[in-house]
């Protein structure tokens, strides 16, 4: 976190004292270092079992197995992430000129070009690494709005479609601010009842005294409301086909990976080790909010027209999936373990096929921008194959289909649930069976539009003016190599991945 925070610094000293023509080539490099090196020292720690066995920073931060690895995979993901941001063509030459005037026409024919994207994307990296390695709630919410507040600024930078973009990053202020709200207030309520903010002292004070005190039960809501959000849970989930359609398309494509793996981390953190011992005051509401999130997001896909928003959609559908196995957590000790386990693998193999399906989206392009539109993509499998078999199996993956990654991440959480609701004694079984079938329904429901879109690509003819594809750049070609060969090898030998997945899982050393 220090390194990458500390390139994020620079970053700004960079912007303040270079002259713009080599601040990019400045920026470039010294992002990719700071990620792969963050990286390195990860994998170091790793393999030197030097895993701390206590928080760190005054007790301010949990560096156990699953917080490293966690944080391995969003390093992976924003290192791919920012190859996609360096391609040309995706951001505006002056944010701060009026959509369609003169001066935003003069600042593209200057060549203009915000080179502040990349700390704030260091920043949004650091603030993804804090949040889900948090150890306390106060700390949890810096984490949370150092990760958001720059991904509102970037969202708004969009080349094309403007108004859209600079709507997109409105919303997701508004709303962002609005759930934080919730987070700070639910904060302040249980230190009210614990005297503490502290997760290991919140469970110590909750299996002492009344599990009905409203502080407690209003306060823990609050908290649910501001990580539900973040992750595009139903209720919470209207932000996001707005957002994903019209922030940059590198920008959505890190929002739908590493945010999504940094708040699930965070999720994980707050309901496993402060409410361990309000199991059941919270699991009927996680049940109720994962089928009513598999559901809104696999219905509502089927009607989109644009492809980011489908895309969006489908992110809703895997959040619920995801939180069957935040449900299937409330096992003990080997079962517990395991669950985790799936959890840590399925969010491995999605943020990496998502990334992928976004970078072969930046490439279908229209005069005006990307093609969006699905009518857009009809006969792209005779124009260009290689490209739409791609997508295709990112799409089939998806869907869960076998010889995919996806299928496994989806077997891992559906049999983690299902081992978890038969443990003996145990009368939410039938509930985790339930939830499973709701499962089983929404990823048939959802592999209809998967399917519709490969149908659309490779049964329809061509139309004479569509869209045109770009020749990759090494960046964009590196990231959809990187990620089919993720999607394809896991899919034939996932047992590495869940072999680390499961190591990670048994380090967890505060429950």
């Amino acid at each position: 976190m220090l390194l990458v925070f500390g390139a994020a610094v620079i970053g700004v000293l960079v912007e303040a004292f270079a002259p713009r023509y080599l601040r990019k080539s400045i920026h470039v490099p010294l992002t990719l270092l700071s990620l792969a090196g963050a990286f390195a020292l990860v994998l170091l720690q790793v393999v030197r079992g030097d895993v701390p066995t206590k928080a760190v920073a005054m007790g301010a931060v949990a560096v156990d197995g699953p917080a490293l690895f966690i944080w391995g995979v969003i390093l992976v993901l924003s290192f791919v992430c920012v190859l996609l941001v360096n391609d040309e063509g995706h951001f505006v030459a002056s944010a701060a000129a009026v959509p369609g005037s003169a001066d935003e026409e003069e600042a593209e024919t200057s060549g203009g070009a915000h080179t502040e994207i990349y700390p704030l994307l260091l920043f949004a990296v650091g603030g993804m690494l804090l949040f889900p390695a948090a150890n306390d709630l106060l700390t949890m919410f810096v984490g949370l709005e150092v990760m958001s507040l720059p991904l509102y600024l970037l969202c708004g930078l969009a080349r094309r479609r403007r108004l859209l973009s600079q709507e997109a990053s409105m919303k997701y202020f508004l709303l962002g601010a609005f759930s934080s709200a919730f987070f700070l207030y639910g904060t302040a309520m249980v230190y009210g009842y614990a005297g503490t903010v502290g997760l290991a002292g919140i469970s110590q004070a909750l299996a002492k005294g009344s599990l009905l005190d409203p502080l407690v039960l209003v306060g823990f809501s609050m908290l649910a409301v501001g990580l539900l959000f973040k992750i595009g849970a139903a209720p919470f989930q209207a932000w996001k086909p707005d957002v994903y359609q019209g922030a940059p398309t590198p920008i959505t494509a890190l929002m739908a990976s590493g945010v999504l793996v940094a708040a699930i981390g965070a999720l994980l953190r707050v309901f496993w080790v402060a409410l361990g011992n309000l199991d059941w005051d919270w699991r009927p509401v996680i049940w109720a909010v994962a089928a009513l999130t598999m559901i809104v997001g696999a219905i509502l896909a089927i009607t989109q027209t644009d492809i980011k928003r489908m895309l969006a959609y489908s992110s809703i559908a895997h959040a619920g999936f995801l939180l069957i196995g935040v449900m299937a957590t409330f096992g003990k000790g080997a079962q517990n373990a395991a669950s985790l386990s799936a959890i840590l693998f399925y969010l491995v193999v999605y943020g990496l096929t998502t990334v992928g399906a976004f970078a072969v989206v930046t490439m279908v392009r229209d005069p005006g921008g990307e093609a969006g539109h699905l009518s857009r993509w009809a006969g792209l499998g005779k124009r260009a194959p290689i490209l739409a078999g791609v997508f295709a199996f990112f799409l089939l993956a998806f869907a869960g289909i076998p010889l995919t990654s996806g299928f496994f991440g989806k077997y891992a959480i559906f049999a983690a649930a299902l081992s978890s609701g038969a443990q003996p004694g145990d009368s939410l079984g039938g509930w985790m069976t339930g939830l499973v079938v709701v499962g089983v329904i929404a990823s048939a429901v959802a592999a209809f539009f998967y399917v519709r879109v490969i149908v659309l690509m490779f049964f329809s003819e061509p139309a004479a003016d569509g869209p045109s594809i770009l020749v990759p750049t090494a960046g964009t070609a590196a990231v959809i190599a990187v990620s089919l060969l993720v999607t394809v090898g896991v899919g034939l030998f996932p047992q590495p991945v869940l072999d680390l997945a499961n190591q990670a899982a048994s380090g967890l050393f505060i429950r």
